[in-house]
């Protein structure tokens, strides 16, 4: 059986804004109140899906959540139409109406955590949303994620669905960002690589150890191919608030800070004996700092596999931002290791700031997924990007976002009534029916 990796990117909704709502988040903290641009966000998240998809390596999206969240304004007691709601909620709790206008769930590698069929004892794809329990704005994405995947993912013949972990904060799960496979070929049974944190002196850490194994429990995933390792306080109080900011995971190669682990020396002796063909590409401290490392997001790029028949032979390239072009450190760090004996052998260096800015690398925004050849055909086709969709998604930001937005525009109901009308063509566009709450 043939097995591929899709990548699905979160689509960057239209209320994309610098609220500065996530602590720990230094990125989001530092540009809380500036000027968002929405249209050349989404722009740059398509141009970032688009790239993927040159290099020959299948591109899927993940549609945006409706905002302003009105079922969330309305639970918590605010009531009228829905223009009276903005009104209300933006005079007596504008906190309160911010994280309800939050774009965040573009980083779709919070969206949750996947198993493929090879890994799982009973031969089907796992897949489980993330509760996102540590951050209010997030939470209340995970049962509309849910609703996505199982949207894209219909067909219970490959596709197991578990429901977001109950528990809130003693379960706290965070998906993807915390957790990466090890695998010779995507087709080989792969290690699972869960990363938890316990709270550090500064920040809190999001990702429990509990939620880690409960996932690896409900995915049927083989005990003596999943490593749990404790992300090191000294990465998460630098800012590291996912363990993606600081390492990834891609078929053989494990590329991270040397600073990553808390105990660097039993996680890679736990990590070899699981995969003993991994290669372990790290950076040293004395050559990339925590600061430079999380400033550039060196390692919140995407690590990608390129396809055999482009020519590359299986080999791999570095997906990174900007940011990390410029940091002369960093820089000097990536061209080290594509001259070194190891399969990352190219850098590309994109441009999406909008989402850097809001403390999201372009591994954020994209989930992994490795499908069969009979499971990508069981997908919705309409999330699987060829030239057709994806010039159709860039016409439909053109034609509906703004290119300014700042937080006080949240309180304009106007707003509200621009981003529902997006979501309505998008969902007509899609094929989705009434899929959203403010549609039903």
């Amino acid at each position: 059986m043939i097995y591929a990796e899709y990548n699905f990117d979160g689509l960057i909704g239209p209320t994309h804004n610098y609220a500065g709502l996530s602590f720990g988040n230094i990125a989001s903290a530092t540009n809380k109140g500036a000027a968002s641009n929405p249209k050349e966000a989404s722009l740059q998240g398509l141009a970032k899906m688009r790239a993927a998809m040159e290099l020959g390596l299948n591109q899927g999206f993940l549609p945006p959540q409706d905002r302003p969240h009105l079922k969330t304004l309305r639970a918590l007691g605010f009531s009228g139409t829905d223009k009276e709601i903005i009104e209300k909620a933006a005079k007596a709790e504008p906190q309160l109406l911010a994280n309800c206008y939050a774009a965040s769930s573009m980083w779709t590698a919070n969206a949750g955590t996947v198993a493929p069929s090879p890994d799982t004892a009973d031969g089907k794809a796992h897949v489980t949303a993330a509760n996102l329990a540590a951050n209010f704005h997030r939470s209340i994405e995970a049962d509309t994620t849910a609703r996505v995947l199982a949207h894209i993912f219909d067909n219970e013949d490959y596709f197991v669905h578990h429901p977001p972990l109950p528990g809130a904060m003693h379960f706290g799960d965070e998906g993807a960002a915390n957790h990466g496979r090890l695998c010779e070929s995507h087709g080989d049974k792969g290690v699972h690589l869960f990363v938890y944190g316990e709270d550090g002196e500064k920040f809190p850490a999001r990702q429990k150890k509990r939620a880690s194994e409960a996932v690896a429990r409900n995915h049927l995933l083989d005990p003596v191919q999943t490593v749990f390792v404790q992300q090191s306080t000294t990465a998460l109080d630098a800012g590291a608030f996912h363990n993606d900011v600081v390492g990834v995971a891609n078929g053989t190669v494990l590329f991270l800070h040397e600073q990553s682990f808390a105990d660097r020396d039993a996680a890679y002796k736990a990590i070899r004996e699981a995969a003993p063909f991994v290669d372990i590409i790290e950076a040293p401290a004395k050559d990339v700092s925590l600061e430079d490392c999380i400033k550039s997001y060196l390692f919140n790029s995407q690590l990608l596999t390129l396809p055999a028949n482009n020519g590359s032979g299986g080999e791999m390239a570095l997906l990174l931002p900007q940011e990390a072009e410029e940091n002369a450190r960093v820089k000097a760090f990536v061209e080290a290791t594509l001259s070194k004996n190891n399969p990352v052998n190219r850098a590309i260096y994109k441009d999406v700031r909008e989402s850097m800015r809001n403390g999201g690398g372009p591994a954020c925004l994209r989930l992994r997924v490795v499908l069969s050849e009979e499971e990508a055909k069981a997908a919705n086709p309409n999330f699987i990007l060829d030239e057709a969709r994806i010039t159709a998604l860039e016409h439909w930001v053109k034609a509906h976002y703004r290119d300014r937005l700042t937080p006080d525009d949240l309180r304009d109901p106007a707003l509200m009534e621009e981003s529902f009308a997006a979501m309505q063509a998008l969902t007509d566009l899609l094929s989705m029916g009434a899929f959203y709450d403010f549609q039903r």
